[in-house]
């Protein structure tokens, strides 16, 4: 599955079951998640992925791109992002349950750039959507915090 992580394209399909990989470097949770002493990465990634899902289960696309990494701002347009949020996740409605099935830490990730990542992978059901996989991928950026840098649901 992880060579299917395409994390720097967002592609989206529409049919029966729809697939869809959204690519992003996202997020600079509010004040940061820096990593602690205590913290595994993998304890630190989780947390930054579940707040940054707390965003996206608000529909606050635009806020979650304002907050991305330079790189995912560069990749990808506002407009663009907001529509693909909108046009393949808004319509799952609303999280009636998230519960987390793994959550691996990797240093190299098919189609993206060496390094630190956590690829998590969620087994969610929505209001208009049961049995959905999510999967958020944090990086590690160069500055020492934890970012969203993927995300795709299928």
């Amino acid at each position: 599955m992880d060579a299917g992580l395409q994390i720097w394209e967002a592609k989206m399909r529409t049919g029966h079951s729809t697939l869809l990989i959204i690519s992003l470097t996202v997020l600079t949770l509010v004040g940061g998640a820096s990593i602690e002493a205590e913290d595994s990465p993998v304890e630190t990634a989780l947390e930054v992925a579940e707040a940054w899902l707390e965003l996206v289960d608000e529909g606050e696309y635009a806020k979650s791109w304002e907050e991305a990494a330079a790189y995912f701002r560069g990749a990808v347009r506002l407009d663009d992002w907001q529509q693909t949020m909108m046009g393949a996740r808004s319509p799952l409605g609303e999280v009636v349950s998230r519960e987390l099935m793994e959550a691996k830490y990797q240093s190299r990730l098919a189609g993206a750039p060496d390094g630190e990542y956590v690829v998590i992978r969620f087994k969610t059901s929505f209001s208009n959507k049961a049995d959905t996989l999510e999967t958020v991928v944090p990086m590690l950026d160069p500055d020492g915090r934890w970012r969203v840098s993927g995300y795709y649901f299928k």
